[in-house]
């Protein structure tokens, strides 16, 4: 893990060097200090030489200024390394999670996914710089003291060296717990994130039923497990500072007795004694230093660990040999497809059917019947569990993923908008398009003459999820976004199911527009918008129950009919 981490520093290698080197620096300057106070006191004060006494502090003074200069370039330069490094690992992520699959997305909640993203790469940043330098000015800082105390005097020196072994056992024992209670919290704060992102993005319905209490009651279920994790983790922490601390303490107290008796036996001066007193905390700092680097350590690789666990999650990967689907006509045939989003559990069960280029298919059936997941395994984002899909012949398995997916129009009951301008949405449907194309594709969804009513066009910021547009509107400006990209299959997935009759009535007109000469999958619960349809299918419970046309299955009066007479009845 430590060497993958180090991958990330190659990039700036340079930046990195020149950090160190000033750490370097600092370290070797921090010895002056005590070297000058020990001269001091056995020469040039008991000499009276006051000319070489200002020029040491003098020098203390150019050495300090240097130091100052060193501290600011360490400082800033540092973390500019470590936020390049962490945009960089954002980059990463953020790319990665552009390949994983459908099923990532269903197990992992969307606050979640944000927190590793942010907070989580913000810890690694700060071990990026810090990490390094810490260790390296403290480090040095150790060795180069305890050089300098066995030259004053080795026996002290050698009785704080046999402390040592006690306090990196005591950092041992109390840093492993604290790294566990440090990825709890982390994991806290996902949860969080998590419910925060419900609650905002669901704030409208909140505030229409008057449920804001039961969102502060379900925000503080993650509040508490927040404070608790953290409660642990500031626990752990607090014990191992604290035990830590103690150890340091000791060090002083066995130096003041043993520097005692050493006086006392006549094997150390008094200045020698001064010096070491004063040269023990360039020991004990460092020391202190890279005990409280624990705490910034465990963060930072609590956020690496699960930075990587989503790295090293597989991507959606196309076949080897896998080709490039072209322009396809549009033939569809399920061959005996079962599919299960859970081991053990089918949502398709067995499912054959065969849809004819240019054809209007339509799928009906009561919810969580399977219909939706057909859809979604057209497109490959999905793989089945048995069975097998082709197009034009040709299985989806041996073609790319990107390829197939350019040849296939998705809208949906949610249609999801961008927080953009009109046009960067209507664009997405194909980002190479001209103007001319945005504004035909909009007029064929019959939405052109509304957008050029707004002040400002089709640079309108229709807000987050197209908060400021009807539902109407939104309908048509992805059936734009779907004339744009042209594709030869069109999958309607209850399209129209969230809007009123009059608005649907207006929709569908584009709606057939949209259909002419493609090969069109209709999900709906209104049976009257799929009458006109070629084929139909009722799908139960992961189940083709009939197939045929409106007039062969109401013939056939069997499930079909059954749905229709019934929602006839309720439409009267």
């Amino acid at each position: 893990m430590l060497r993958r981490f180090i991958q990330y520093y190659k990039p700036h290698k340079r930046l990195f060097i020149m950090d160190m080197l000033a750490s370097l620096l600092v370290s070797v300057f921090a010895i002056f200090y005590p070297i000058l106070t020990r001269l001091m006191l056995n020469d040039l004060i008991p000499n009276r030489n006051y000319r070489m006494i200002v020029a040491a502090g003098l020098l203390m003074l150019g050495l300090y200024f240097l130091r100052l200069l060193l501290n600011y370039f360490i400082q800033y330069y540092g973390h500019i390394m470590g936020i390049r490094m962490q945009a960089e690992m954002r980059s990463q992520l953020f790319g990665k999670l552009q390949t994983l699959p459908f099923s990532f997305y269903d197990n992992h909640e969307t606050g979640k996914i944000m927190s590793r993203l942010t907070n989580d790469l913000m810890d690694i940043a700060e071990l990026a710089h810090h990490g390094p330098e810490t260790l390296i000015i403290s480090s040095l800082s150790v060795i180069l003291s305890i050089i300098y105390l066995w030259t004053i005097h080795w026996g002290l020196a050698l009785i704080i060296l046999a402390c040592v072994p006690l306090l990196i056992a005591v950092s041992l024992v109390t840093r492993k717990k604290m790294r566990l209670a440090f990825q709890e919290s982390k994991k806290a704060v996902a949860g969080i994130n998590a419910s925060l992102e419900s609650s905002i993005s669901g704030v409208r319905v909140t505030k229409a039923f008057t449920n804001q209490d039961k969102e502060l009651e379900k925000f503080e279920v993650q509040n508490e497990a927040f404070k608790s994790a953290s409660k642990n983790a500031y626990r752990q922490m607090a014990i191992f500072h604290s035990s830590t601390s103690f150890i340091t303490d000791i060090f002083n107290v066995v130096i003041l007795i043993a520097g005692g008796m050493f006086m006392y036996a006549g094997k150390i001066n008094f200045a020698d004694y001064s010096a070491f007193i004063v040269s023990v905390n360039l020991f004990l700092n460092p020391i202190n230093t890279l005990l409280r680097f624990m705490e910034m350590f465990q963060n930072g690789f609590a956020g690496f660990d699960r930075f990587t666990e989503v790295m090293d999650l597989a991507p959606e990967a196309d076949l080897e040999g896998a080709e490039d689907a072209g322009v396809l006509s549009g033939d569809i045939e399920f061959r005996n497809v079962s599919y299960s989003y859970n081991e053990g559990q089918d949502v398709l069960h067995d499912v054959s059917l065969k849809i004819k280029a240019g054809c209007k298919y339509a799928l009906v059936g009561p919810s969580g019947g399977g219909k939706t997941t057909i859809c979604h395994l057209i497109p490959h984002f999905y793989e089945v569990s048995e069975g097998d899909i082709l197009l034009d012949g040709r299985s989806i398995r041996t073609l790319t993923r990107a390829s197939l997916r350019r040849n296939i129009g998705i809208v949906q009951q949610d249609i999801f908008l961008f927080n953009t301008s009109i046009r960067d949405n209507i664009l997405y449907g194909r980002l190479d398009a001209t103007e001319e194309e945005v504004i035909e594709a909009a007029k064929s969804a019959n939405i052109h003459d509304y957008i050029i009513s707004l002040p400002e066009g089709y640079d309108t910021v229709i807000g987050e999820r197209g908060v400021r547009l009807s539902g109407g509107q939104k309908q048509r400006l992805c059936m734009a976004r779907i004339f744009l990209k042209n594709p030869a299959i069109l999958i309607l997935d209850e399209a129209t199911s969230a809007l009123d009759n009059t608005t649907e009535l207006l929709i569908q007109q584009s709606l057939d527009r949209l259909c002419e000469g493609r090969t069109t999958l209709v999900v709906a619960h209104r049976l009257s918008t799929i009458k006109n349809a070629d084929e139909i299918a009722v799908i139960s419970e992961g189940q083709i129950l009939e197939q045929g046309s409106h007039e062969d299955l109401l013939a056939l009066d069997g499930v079909y009919a059954d749905l229709y007479r019934k929602q006839f009845r309720e439409e009267l």
